[in-house]
């Protein structure tokens, strides 16, 4: 699989990352399946989350790739953190806490890199400095990003944090692109003009921040899936027409579609499917022509201004 790398740091990662969310949906001999076909695929960069399913995934994780410290040399780990129940806490104490309780379930003794999950209203760059220098000094975390942040958000952060910050995640797909339109409709009096996260787009791409597309084949927030959705009829016929050129899957086109893009972003798979998952990795093989990828953002729905 072909590699990158991640925002300004020296790590090498795969242009693909595997979000590991729905793995507690598998038994022991699934997940194990599933862990060994990304390392086999080359997609060695795995992404986690304090909360999916309670710290139980990142466990099972743990057990199905049978951690230990040859294994461990060869993945890259990623978790989040600052989500829990009825709030956000990006307090110096919770993130502290939170990294310890990621390493125990994970079996590992350090994170390649970690991510602030959703915005807090009452954080403190201070206390995140802080946490994040004891995190450095200790070996405990190596890189540290954000998750669904605005620019301005992250400047706030960077007032105080001296890490860079070398990740953002948000999510991007062909029908929910509107971080893309939006830099299409400049000053135009249509929706698709509203600059609704401040242009977060380019302003990653100005700062050397690497966008990792989560949810890259949901429309709306977790409503479902647009392929083969009977509410996207022309975008799937369009997609299952290039599919047809390329000889893949409409998933292998999907995420050729955001891979496309000259941001160099890292799309971070989320299904459980073995046969899925080789999919998307066959799109990094995938190179759309300028013309394809604009048919299959027009076919969305997007309008060209």
């Amino acid at each position: 699989m072909r590699t990158m790398k991640l925002g300004t740091s020296l790590l090498e990662v795969p242009v693909l990352a595997v979000g590991c969310m729905r793995i507690n949906s598998l038994d022991k001999k699934e997940a194990k399946n599933f862990v060994q076909t990304a390392l086999e695929e080359g997609a060695n960069f795995f992404d986690h989350a304090d909360i999916y399913g309670g710290g139980n995934c990142e466990e099972i994780f743990a057990d199905a790739i049978h951690m230990n410290d040859d294994i461990r040399e060869k993945i890259i780990l990623q978790s989040k953190c600052g989500i829990r129940k009825g709030m956000f806490d990006f307090s110096k104490e919770h993130i502290l806490e939170s990294v310890d309780g990621i390493l125990k379930r994970l079996k590992t003794d350090y994170l390649d890199i970690l991510l602030l999950h959703r915005p807090d209203a009452l954080v403190e760059p201070e206390e995140v400095a802080e946490a994040f220098d004891l995190l450095e000094s200790s070996g405990k975390v190596r890189h540290f990003g954000v998750s669904n942040q605005t620019p301005l958000q992250i400047q706030l952060l960077k007032k105080s944090v001296k890490q860079p910050l070398v990740a953002n995640q948000l999510q991007l797909s062909i029908t929910n692109s509107t971080m893309i339109s939006n830099g299409m409709n400049v000053n135009m009096l249509n929706d698709s003009s509203v600059n609704r996260d401040g242009n977060v787009l380019d302003y990653c791409r100005l700062n050397d921040i690497t966008i990792q597309p989560w949810s890259p084949f949901q429309y709306g927030f977790f409503e479902g899936v647009f392929l083969g959705n009977d509410k996207f009829p022309e975008l799937n016929k369009k997609i299952d027409e290039i599919a047809a050129k390329y000889e893949v899957s409409n998933t292998t086109i999907a995420i050729a579609w955001i891979l496309r893009h000259p941001a160099r972003m890292q799309p971070v798979t989320g299904t459980m499917n073995i046969n899925r998952l080789i999919d998307c990795c066959k799109a990094t093989d995938v190179h759309l022509t300028r013309q394809e990828w604009y048919e299959i953002f027009t076919a969305a729905g997007n309008v060209l201004p």
